[in-house]
């Protein structure tokens, strides 16, 4: 088949790795929003510049329920090659990654004892043309290692018989690859016909609120300021009166006028203290956009309420959130599976069929823990359900339902 070429990966990689970093700085609470206002001079807003987490809040809010537990049916025994790969640090990183850049992939190398090897390399540095029916890439292209000033250190072109790489310093070099696929895998965070590779869960409109709610809370700071300390005016003072400290006329207690020569006396006066509701009810509403964007409630975001009483509650107060789990639970578990597949090739060294790992399924564990009044009912459910078609809930149905294991020998 005929490939695009690494010159073609490049400039598709440049040209999608602004808008990756851009979800990665709010995501690190770094990103400065441009300055809008009209009313408000830029020296003045630079001082009371804004941080907020939501967009972190709605990615970990997700990745913190989406708890990789095993590959079920495992014919290949590709539990053991995560297993060897540090699973708490690796499937954490491989779900955060993805849900903040839409995808992330998966560099698989061997060791010296033919071990796989699976690096998470996030999406600003990373790309490939992907084969919409199976999910994998029919060729790859990765920055492996970056210098302190972000120029690529080691370069890698990924494709199915070999794996060529481009070192900053030296000769490029190639290892060969007897997978017959690139041994570098997406894992995408819902991805459809239109976007192949997924989309993020920081959207547009998601950013689009917490900026409001940052400039909200700008202007808050700001006027704050008036709020404290009320201006004050002086009106009918004699031309020959001595200025005034303004700071002591703002902190003094006391303040002593006499009359002029012609017995007039100046009239002292405040002006009108602005409200900081305004302000309140404007992040209220930026919390309440964002919140139905992300699937969450206004109590995730600091607004406290009336605090559900059960797990059940919990879950219906998040049933948004609930689906958005679910859906990323079948998306990324596709590519898991595939990262499987082509790691199990590499392994023993042959081209398994694609097809041979339809079987293997992916198993996480529920994205709600289960309270005891949760499993006294799950329990009750069980029991009637077996009762009338005898053997329909076992160990593993109610383990994906309480995230409760049995004994296992």
């Amino acid at each position: 088949m005929a490939y695009k070429g690494m010159d073609y990966l490049k400039s598709k990689l440049a040209s999608k790795r602004q808008r990756v970093n851009l979800r990665y700085k709010h995501y690190a609470m770094q990103h400065r929003e441009p300055d809008v206002g009209i009313t408000i001079p830029p020296s003045i807003r630079l001082r009371y510049t804004a941080v907020l987490g939501w967009c972190a809040k709605g990615v970990d809010a997700l990745a913190d329920r989406l708890v990789f537990r095993e590959f079920e049916h495992d014919d290949f025994e590709v539990n053991e090659i995560f297993h060897a790969n540090n699973p708490d640090i690796f499937f954490d990183s491989t779900v955060l990654s993805a849900l903040i850049a839409s995808c992330c992939f998966v560099y698989i190398s061997a060791d010296e004892t033919g071990l796989p090897r699976l690096q998470v390399i996030e999406a600003s540095n990373a790309t490939g043309v992907i084969d919409p029916i199976t999910g994998l890439l029919t060729e790859g292209y990765a920055v492996l290692s970056r210098d302190d000033y972000g120029n690529p250190d080691l370069e890698a072109y990924f494709l199915p018989d070999q794996t060529v790489y481009y070192p900053k310093r030296g000769d490029s070099y190639s290892i060969s690859n007897p997978t017959g696929r690139p041994l570098l895998v997406p894992v995408i965070h819902r991805p459809d016909a239109v976007r192949p590779f997924g989309r993020s869960r920081i959207t547009r409109s998601a950013m689009y609120y917490q900026k409001y709610a940052k400039r909200t809370m700008e202007r808050a700071d700001i006027t704050a300021e008036f709020y404290s300390f009320p201006q004050k005016y002086v009106v009918g003072l004699s031309q020959d009166a001595e200025p005034m400290d303004s700071w002591r006329a703002t902190i003094s207690s006391m303040l002593q006028f006499t009359k002029d020569d012609d017995g007039d006396k100046p009239v002292l006066g405040q002006f009108t203290t602005p409200s900081m509701s305004p302000f309140t009810e404007q992040l209220r509403t930026a919390a309440a956009g964002f919140a139905g964007e992300m699937g969450l409630t206004l109590d995730d975001l600091g607004f406290v309420s009336d605090n559900p009483s059960s797990v059940e509650a919990i879950k219906a107060s998040h049933e948004g959130l609930r689906l958005a789990g679910k859906k990323a639970q079948r998306s990324i578990g596709s590519g898991l599976l595939n990262v499987a597949y082509v790691s199990a090739c590499l392994r023993d060294g042959f081209q398994y069929e694609r097809t041979r790992f339809m079987d293997t399924v992916p198993k996480w564990e529920p994205l709600f823990e289960a309270d005891a009044s949760a499993l006294g009912l799950i329990g009750d459910a069980a029991i009637k359900l077996n009762q009338a078609v005898p053997g329909l809930v076992d160990e593993s149905m109610v383990r994906d339902y309480t995230g409760l294991g049995g004994k296992h020998d």
